[in-house]
């Protein structure tokens, strides 16, 4: 099986054919609380340069287009460096719903009642 190419820091791909890498769900758990962060810092940080000038680009719609770009790489990088700690927050909220959920299950498995 042919190794993954590596792309960037953090970042691979496997070639077309190769198995795709077990991702656990804790792993997806830890992703989708960054993503939300991410979006949530997104939408702070395109407030924040709402009220900017035009910048070395000279406004108009491609300078919009650009800013907008780069609010959402940076509120991804904020997020994947620790962000403001509102994905641990939700990564500890989904771990406490997957919980209720695997009780839940194995209540019902075993025929007696959730509690």
């Amino acid at each position: 099986m042919p190794a993954p190419l590596t792309l960037a820091p953090g970042l691979t791909a496997t070639l077309p054919g190769s198995a795709p890498k077990h991702v656990s769900l804790a792993d997806k758990m830890r992703g989708t609380a960054q993503d939300f962060e991410a979006m949530f810092l997104n939408s702070m940080l395109q407030q924040m340069f709402a009220g900017v000038g035009q910048g070395p680009f000279g406004g108009g719609h491609a300078a919009n287009v650009w800013r907008s770009f780069l609010t959402d790489e940076y509120a991804k990088s904020f997020a994947k460096n620790g962000g403001i700690g509102i994905a641990d927050h939700v990564y500890r909220s989904l771990l406490a719903q997957q919980e209720v959920r695997s009780t839940a299950a194995n209540a019902a498995q075993q025929g007696s009642p959730t509690p």
